[in-house]
């Protein structure tokens, strides 16, 4: 490979990416729910911030609502969204709180290809936030996993 093509390949690249992460920050201001960095950290705890605005993961088996059972709506823990109802909840093994459906309209989907692979990122429909990943191993009726990070989430009781 001669230069040239080396530095021209370097160029497309960071243009792309340049583009790309344009793309996320006028993606994340489209939402119906909108703060400020300072807002978001003020309102979230550093955990719950660091997964819900960075896309981080809390530890398996460490959230209070993998043995939450009442009935009730799972919702956003940054700005409310209801997003689950108790009735779809299953315990899937893996250590955070498992879904098999959303609520309609309640989140979004992207693709992650933070781990080298494409996952399913799912995300809150009303502000954008992380709420973890969706998979296709679930449980009928629908087949799917939606394992969400519990920080993420607050638990209404009905």
């Amino acid at each position: 490979m001669n230069r040239r093509l080396f530095l021209s390949g370097v160029t497309t690249g960071a243009v792309a990416l340049g583009w790309w992460r344009l793309g996320l920050d006028r993606a994340e201001a489209a939402y119906p729910f909108t703060l400020s960095d300072a807002e978001w950290r003020k309102r979230l705890s550093p955990l719950a911030y660091n997964v819900l605005r960075k896309q981080a993961t809390e530890h398996p088996f460490t959230s209070p609502l993998n043995k939450e059972h009442r009935a009730g709506i799972f919702a956003c823990a940054g700005c409310g969204q209801k997003l689950f109802s108790s009735k779809t909840k299953f315990d899937s093994g893996t250590g955070w709180p498992s879904f098999y459906a959303p609520l309609p309209k309640a989140v979004g989907t992207s693709r992650d290809f933070d781990l080298g692979y494409p996952r399913t990122e799912v995300h809150c429909a009303r502000c954008g936030g992380h709420l973890g990943h969706v998979f296709d191993d679930g449980p009928k009726p629908t087949g799917l996993r939606y394992c969400m990070n519990g920080v993420a989430l607050s638990f209404v009781a009905t």
